[in-house]
Formats: structure tokens, sequence, C-alpha cells
């Protein structure tokens, strides 16, 4: 299993990452494509080839191709959304607020699986690349579906946990 594999390269100065692995992932009370989709967008998301390429395999087998490829799509156009959202917050001048984005996100519209599972998703990613914007907006549409705050937490939880895998292992690669 990619998930044992991965938890065996977490150095054992981060001990609490890997116990948190197993816990998020092997523990999760999330359905399967709940959970699956948000490991996979949040492995994307981490940025890190190592994680990617041991959770990947396991995400595509516990999704059907129209869940993977929804979870894939959710990191990328939240990999844009996060940066456009989150600089036009930072800035100071109100006026950008207004403007028209001008950017194409027709995947959200129709993602391809239930929106809740996209919005999830894009949570996920949102909490790994910090747009503060994009949190508030999707826990907002996902609330109003009635999804419950525990259910949001563990979306970001996964997001906290396999980013921090993704740092760990990446700083210890460089380091080797």
């Amino acid at each position: 299993m990619a998930l044992d594999e991965l938890k065996s390269a977490v150095p054992d100065y981060a001990k609490d990452l890997k116990l948190n692995l197993g816990s998020v992932i092997g523990n999760s009370d999330l359905p399967q494509q709940q959970l699956w989709g948000t490991v996979l967008a949040c492995a994307i998301a981490s940025r890190s080839p190592r994680v990617l390429r041991e959770l990947e395999p396991e995400a595509k087998a516990n999704l059907s191709p129209e869940a993977y490829t929804a979870a894939k799509s959710a990191a990328a156009v939240m990999a844009m959304n996060n940066v456009f959202y989150r600089t036009r917050h930072l800035l100071s001048d109100p006026e950008y607020g207004t403007m028209r984005a001008g950017l194409r996100m027709n995947v959200i519209g129709n993602p391809g699986v239930e929106k809740v599972d996209f919005e999830l998703w894009s949570l996920a990613v949102s909490a790994i690349n910090g747009c503060g914007q994009c949190l508030d907006s999707h826990e907002q549409v996902l609330r109003k579906a009635g999804v419950d705050r525990e259910t949001i937490q563990e979306a970001f939880k996964i997001a906290a946990v396999i980013q921090a895998v993704g740092v760990t292992l990446d700083s210890e690669e460089s380091l080797a």
C-alpha cells in the first residue's frame, strides 16, 4: 500500500506527521469519493512529486474516472483562483474587488461529480494555497448544502497533513 510506503518515508523527527497521515486517511469517516478526491487534489496542490507519486495510484483505484478527473480539475482551477482571489483580497485598493475576473472557471459549475464533493476538494486545495476568500466561499456553499463542520474540518485536516508530509519529504530529499 502506497500510504504505508509514504508513512515509512517520514523521518523520525516528524513522527506526528506519520501518525496523522495514517489517521486522516486510514481512519477517515469521509465517504470514499470525498476522501480520495480530497487526497488526490491535496497531493497535487502540495507540489510534492513524492507525495503525488505515492498517493495518486491509490486515489485512482478508489475513484471513478469522473471523480478522478474532477479532483484533478479542482486542484487545477483552484491553483488559478487561489492566486487571483488572494491577490485581489490582499491589495489595499478595494476597486479590484469590483472588477470582473474574466477568467474561465466552467468546471466549477459542471464538475462531473456531486457539487458537494467538488466544493470540499476546492476548499482543501484553498487551505493549502492560503486563500481566505476562497475558503470562506467554499465553506459557505458546503454549509448551505448541509455539510457539517466536522466534515469540512476533516478535509482541511487532510490538506494540512498532506502539505506537511510533502514539505518534510521534499526537504529531506534536498538535504540528502
